[in-house]
């Protein structure tokens, strides 16, 4: 049966160069940026924070720390159909950050999604500045800044979050401020708190590994 088989689709492959018909191209590449959706070792469901390159030109992007472990899978959620896009490189649990990098390839970074553009990356806002996200769940939502009330490294809003907007970009205007990482007892009421981008910046530096001199694209 094999042998047969593998006759068949010889002759259909002579046939199809006889007449002409050529072979299926490779789709383009996934648009990803922050905001949008990603689904980790196909269980887990977050939100991509940021795109862009390192200094040693990787095509790398950032979320929440908690949503995947070193080697896990990343799949766009818009595009299921291009499979595996990233990898996560980097988890931190202390400020709860991670680096995934993407395939050149499979990806192309762009600075808009949904409601939210970055172009910059600026220190922590301040109360009573007004930010915004892009979730993966909730979409874009606003909210006053609270500011730093325990942790240097944190910044408390009253944005609305829930499961998968983890990682979600914080912007005030189109400056990234801050990620999404969890909201304080219920969900769109309660306080939602972030780490700021600066300190995770000066970390990934300090390591000089992958994401070392981010910009966003």
């Amino acid at each position: 049966m094999l042998k047969r088989l593998s006759l068949i689709f010889a002759s259909l492959a002579l046939i199809a160069a006889t007449i002409g018909i050529g072979t299926a191209s490779a789709a383009p590449p996934t648009p990803m940026g922050g905001g949008s959706g990603i689904v980790i070792d196909n269980t887990y469901e977050c939100t991509l924070t940021t795109i862009g390159h390192d200094n040693a030109g990787r095509l790398v992007g950032i979320t929440a720390g908690h949503c995947g472990e070193v080697g896990w899978p990343v799949v766009s959620e818009s595009d299921p159909g291009a499979g595996v896009v990233g990898r996560f490189v980097v988890s931190n649990p202390e400020y709860d950050y991670a680096v995934i990098e993407f395939d050149p390839a499979k990806v192309t970074p762009v600075d808009t999604i949904g409601r939210v553009t970055i172009d910059r990356i600026g220190t922590p806002a301040q109360f009573p500045t007004v930010a915004c996200k892009q979730g993966r769940t909730t979409g874009h939502t606003c909210g006053v800044v609270y500011g730093d009330l325990l942790q240097t490294q944190e910044t408390w809003t009253q944005m609305c979050v829930v499961e998968g907007d983890s990682g979600s970009p914080v912007v005030v205007g189109t400056t990234l401020v801050a990620m999404v990482n969890a909201y304080l007892a219920v969900a769109c009421f309660g306080p939602e708190l972030g780490t700021n981008m600066t300190p995770i910046l000066n970390q990934l530096n300090a390591a000089d590994g992958v994401g070392a001199g981010f910009t966003p694209i």
